[in-house]
This record gives structure tokens, C-alpha cells and sequence, in this order.
């Protein structure tokens, strides 16, 4: 029998606010604001975590673990009681890390440097966000585990800056979000398949094959909207980041025009971005699919397919070996509603 347990608490905000603020375009988000944020950290503490965030994402296996209430301060205690050389591997890796990568990391960390061959596993096995770290990002990689100790000094001294000069005051404003978006989704729970309240939640994300996950474990998150992370925590157990922001709010208060709005008509307004939406029209299609039918090299598919995401025009059916892409035509009825809405200054 499939089960759910609910969580909420800032410190997933902490973590997914690091990764939008470094790739702020991703995340429709004005890149502009978003370095002003990264300004208010000290340069030492802001430099470093640019150079951790460029190999790391959300670590939501290490989140999973922590205690009540789970907000942002719980999370630097948590970090702190770690011993220095153990927060790297914590905070950056999780279960689904291939073991040629952990070993590999760990040969670095006792030798204190790397060798081409280590340069050459990491090229073939590390994936961030389903993709191969460019040259650049490979290097703060190795340069980070080389030097294990006085990397976990900085993560730890690096997040507690970036805590004080932003997000102690950011986590008092999205909490009120938070425990509105808990009980839309528990509410969604009374009356909707797990299946159904997960593609609503996420905003047409759907998980195949669903009956091997036996235990969800549901936060919502108020800067992921309208994205979502997740990771499989081990065999029978998920646990999913889902959108507890309106379409109608920006993360930047008084920012103007909602920024799925937004995003929704710059996504209509690029021909390549409307002739996968007539594609996915007729069938569901894998990205490799759609590149072929588009004579488009895969990267720019997937660049184009992100930001059809972002709008919301695209459901995604996570699989076991791929992803495939169908188109949410009822979405645009929506963006109709929230333009009209905006242009006339409607709640």
C-alpha cells in the first residue's frame, strides 16, 4: 500500500533558494536580482559557493534526515556537528551517486590531489541535473575533494554568511506559503489518486512505474515553483519538492507581471518552442525523439524543452530509462486568464 508523510520546514528553501540564485534564468528569475543577493556575501564565502554550487545541487537525501522543525537553523546545526572532511560528501552527493564516483572522490580526498584518470571517471559517471560537468565545473570538483577539510570549513562558514545577510529574513516571509501549500496538498491527497495529486502538485510531472515506491514523503517549497526536485531516497521511498507559490507571485515581491506569465508568452514567441509543442500535439516524445524529427542538435531540444517546462506548457513522464514529453494545450486557456488578470489589476 502506497503511503504519504508530510513535511515542512525552510530548510529546503535554503538549499533549492542557493541553486535558483546561481542559475537564476533556469528558474525565470531576473539574473540581475538575483546577483545582488549573491552580492551581500562576503566575496571569499560568495566565490566558494559559486565554485560548490557549479557541481552540486539540492541534497535532499541529507535533508530527509533532519530533525523537526527542519527549518534553516536546524540544518546549519546539523552541518556544524559534522566533522569537517564528512560535510563535502553530505551535502554534495546522495544515494543515487554511482560508487565509481564515490570511490573515485575518495581516492582524491586521501591523496590530497588528482590524476587524469580520475578526471576521466568523473567525465563519464558524475551528473548534475542529467548532465556532464563542463571543464570548469570538473575542476572546482576535484579541487574541493582534494582538500576535504578546509572545504567543509567554507561550506559550513559560507552557508551561515549567506543565512545572516538574506535568508533568516526570506524564511519568514515564505512561511506562510509553506503551510498554505502543505494543506493544498494534503486536501488534494483526500480526494485525488497518488498518481493524480503528484502530476497536479508538480505541475504535470508523472513518475512511471509508481507501484514500486511504496513511501512519498511531500514538502512543499516555495522557490522551486513551478519546477519541482525529487530523488528516490532508497528502494520504496521518494521524496518530492513540490510548488506551494502562486502563478500570480513572484519570489521578488512587487516584481510586476507574474513570472510564469512570463515565461509562458517568451516561450510561445520562439518558432523552434512551437513546433515541439505541434509534436508533442500528436504523441508523447523523448527528447532524443524530438531532436531527430527537428534536425536540432540534442542540447538545444533540451534547452528549449526546459523552458517550455518553466511555462508549464509541457508534462514530463519520468520513467525508468527516459523522459517523454507531451503537450498541456489546456495551460494556454490559463495563460489567456492570468494575462487578462494582470493587465486588469484582477486577484
Amino acid at each position: 500500500m502506497q503511503t504519504i508523510q508530510w513535511k515542512t520546514g525552510t530548510a529546503y528553501d535554503f538549499f533549492v533558494s542557493l541553486v535558483v540564485l546561481h542559475q537564476p534564468a533556469a528558474f525565470g528569475l531576473r539574473p540581475s536580482w538575483a546577483a545582488g543577493v549573491r552580492q551581500r556575501i562576503s566575496t571569499p564565502k560568495r566565490e566558494f559557493l559559486e565554485r560548490i554550487q557549479s557541481f552540486s545541487g539540492v541534497p535532499l537525501s541529507w535533508l530527509s534526515g533532519l530533525p523537526e522543525p527542519g527549518d534553516a537553523s536546524t540544518a546549519l546545526q546539523a552541518i556544524a556537528s559534522l566533522a569537517s572532511h564528512e560535510r563535502l560528501s553530505n551535502l554534495t552527493l546522495n544515494v543515487e551517486t554511482k560508487v565509481e564516483v564515490k570511490n573515485c572522490l575518495e581516492r582524491i580526498a586521501r591523496r590530497g590531489s588528482w590524476q587524469d584518470g580520475d578526471l576521466i571517471v568523473l567525465k563519464e559517471h558524475y551528473r548534475l541535473r542529467d548532465a556532464t560537468l563542463n571543464p570548469e565545473s570538473l575542476n572546482n570538483l576535484v579541487t574541493a575533494w582534494s582538500e576535504p577539510v578546509k572545504s567543509g570549513e567554507l561550506i559550513l562558514a559560507a552557508l551561515q554568511d549567506y543565512y545572516q545577510v538574506f535568508f533568516a529574513e526570506e524564511e519568514i516571509r515564505i512561511r506562510p506559503a509553506l503551510y498554505a501549500g502543505l494543506e493544498r496538498g494534503q486536501e488534494l491527497a483526500s480526494r485525488m489518486s497518488i498518481e493524480a495529486m503528484i502530476e497536479e502538485l508538480s505541475h504535470g510531472i508523472r513518475f512511471t512505474p509508481l507501484d514500486s515506491t511504496l513511501e512519498f514523503t511531500l514538502a512543499p517549497s516555495y522557490w522551486s515553483s513551478p519546477l519541482i526536485f525529487y530523488a528516490r531516497l532508497k528502494p520504496g521511498k521518494m521524496l518530492l519538492l513540490f510548488g506551494a507559490r502562486s502563478v500570480f507571485e513572484s519570489i521578488v515581491p512587487g516584481a510586476g507581471p507574474p513570472p510564469q506569465l512570463v515565461s509562458a508568452l517568451k516561450a510561445l514567441a520562439d518558432p523552434t518552442r512551437l513546433r515541439i509543442l505541434h509534436f508533442l500535439v500528436d504523441q508523447p516524445l523523448s527528447s532524443t525523439e524530438l531532436a531527430r524529427l527537428l534536425r536540432l542538435r540534442l542540447p538545444t531540444v533540451i534547452h528549449h524543452l526546459r523552458l517550455l517546462r518553466l511555462a508549464g506548457l509541457v508534462q514530463i513522464t519520468v520513467g525508468e530509462t527516459e523522459k517523454r514529453y507531451a503537450a498541456r494545450l489546456e495551460i494556454l486557456n490559463g495563460i489567456q486568464q492570468t494575462l487578462g488578470k494582470f493587465i486588469r489589476n484582477e486577484e
